[in-house]
């Protein structure tokens, strides 16, 4: 089938071709990178947020539990922000009422909390279990859904490292009466030195930053294909003028020739392969009429 068609035809079937396989290529390539580049940018908000937190666990832990320890056992109601997991909290929920941040979440996830807030659900409870199995595990990491949207998480293990943590998680009779008086008895006790206790968890939006990189996608592949379709056009433009047409030129004073018509001449003036085959056309209509001139002188 081929064998039938134009060379013209052919350039542009073949210019198609690699027309399609440029644009599968390049949309393929560019859409894995800018995925990439979109996950390493929600890694990186999630990372900054996680340190902050921490950094605000061990001011809670090193500056403000040193000062308000001791009258734990004198107040009436307990008090919170002496504990690193409900500074970070309360810390990270100022953060959210900024508009730009409504939608990122930090939580504790524990299976046994004092405070039920920190209550691990089912997917964190697999997380903290994971962690408690694989020790050397350090960070965990992916998408998930949550009724905000498509999340990127980052989940750490959290374990009791001091044995002063355990005063208020190791048994009812140890812990400060503000403590019991506040949370009960039932909940946050029976933890053990060393022990995972927790996954601490950071979620950062991923659906807007995942749409932005599909519509640079969608902008940067329109761009390619208009280029990719004005190059096409531009060499199928020069193929006709520079190869098509004067094969054509040359195929109809062929015809002429070989009707008898000696007059027509292969008038070529580029020294291109196409200008010598002008050339050898002449050379061989010479030929042919100095063969034909000396068969009409034998004739008569």
């Amino acid at each position: 089938m081929l064998n039938k068609l134009k060379i013209g035809t052919k350039f542009n079937l073949i210019l198609m071709l690699v027309f399609l396989v440029s644009i599968f290529v390049s949309g393929a390539v560019l859409s894995r990178v800018l995925e990439q580049k979109a996950q390493n940018e929600v890694t990186s908000q999630a990372q900054i947020l996680i340190k902050t937190m921490n950094s605000v666990r061990n001011y809670t832990q090193n500056h403000v539990n040193p000062l308000l320890a001791s009258r734990l056992e004198t107040e009436p109601v307990f008090i919170p922000e002496t504990v690193p997991a409900f500074s970070a909290t309360e810390v990270f929920e100022t953060l959210r009422r900024n508009e730009e941040y409504q939608n990122f979440l930090y939580k504790e996830a524990t299976l046994n909390p004092t405070n039920l807030r920190d209550k691990a659900d089912s997917f964190e409870t697999q997380l903290v279990q994971r962690f408690r199995n694989e020790p050397r595990t350090k960070e965990l990491s992916g998408f998930r859904t949550l009724p905000e949207g498509q999340v990127f998480y980052i989940a750490r293990p959290l374990a009791i490292t001091e044995q002063k943590c355990l005063r208020c998680h190791s048994t009812p009779d140890q812990a400060p009466k503000s403590q019991l008086t506040t949370y009960g008895t039932k909940n946050g006790f029976g933890w053990r030195l060393n022990e995972i206790i927790a996954a601490q968890i950071i979620s950062v939006p991923s659906e807007d930053v995942f749409e932005n990189a599909h519509q640079s996608w969608l902008l940067i592949m329109g761009l390619l294909i208009t280029i990719f379709a004005v190059v096409i056009l531009l060499i199928n433009f020069l193929i006709k003028k520079t190869v098509i047409q004067r094969i054509r030129k040359i195929e109809k004073i062929a015809q002429k020739v070989s009707t008898g018509d000696m007059s027509a001449d292969f008038e070529e003036k580029s020294r291109d392969e196409i200008g010598g085959l002008a050339a050898a056309f002449n050379r061989m209509k010479s030929s042919l009429k100095i063969a034909m001139d000396m068969l009409n002188q034998q004739s008569n």
